[in-house]
């Protein structure tokens, strides 16, 4: 189970070290969500980041290693919708399994260039109050939610859009809409007008 003070201690631990190798992150994932209204479980909290996974991501993981922490890299390959994923960890459970995990996910892949809104979410995400986490915008946490393109995904969507009813519907679709392949963004808007009756 989920430490949340552990776990945003660990996220800022791990979003300082990035800062001083000149990463850039963000929260996404169910940290975003609960920023945006929208509470559900989750088992880490995610950074989004858009590095060069051989240089800046082995980099990062070499000085989180160095401090102390636990870390899993993996790297990608030609394959992979995504440019890595570095796993971080302070402490175990009584199964020896990690506890309190920060997932940094990278949206940069050299080896599959494709357009992601990872970059521009990073740099329009906001600072969060008496901590070094920024977090995406509604709108941007949206794109990336398409973006991925999952069940959980669209229902994360509904469920955000339903508790956020004074949101600015021009903006998400001019932010999100590029990133709808499969052009669900008008129904999941639908579906989240039908919660708030």
């Amino acid at each position: 189970m989920l430490d949340p003070a552990a776990s945003l201690a660990l996220a800022e631990r791990v979003v300082e070290a990035a800062k001083a190798l000149g990463i850039e992150t963000a929260l996404i994932g169910a940290a975003a969500l609960a920023v945006h209204r929208y509470s559900r479980a989750t088992e880490d909290i995610d950074l989004a980041t858009v590095v060069d996974p051989r240089t800046q991501l082995v980099a990062l993981d070499r000085a989180l290693t160095a401090s102390g922490l636990f870390t899993s890299l993996r790297l990608p390959d030609e394959a992979d919708p995504l440019g890595g994923v570095l796993v971080v960890w302070a402490a175990v459970d009584e199964l020896d399994e990690p506890r309190d995990v920060v997932e940094i996910v990278n949206f940069y892949n050299p080896w599959r260039l494709a357009r992601t809104p990872a970059n521009a979410a990073i740099l329009r995400s906001v600072a969060l109050p008496t901590t070094a986490l920024r977090c995406v915008t509604l709108e941007d946490l949206i794109a990336l939610k398409l973006f991925a393109g999952g069940f959980s995904d669209y229902a994360d969507i509904v469920h955000v859009l339903a508790r956020n009813p004074d949101a600015d519907l021009h903006l998400i679709r001019k932010t999100a809409a590029p990133f709808d392949e499969r052009k669900q963004l008008e129904s999941l808007i639908q579906q989240s007008a039908a919660l708030r009756i």
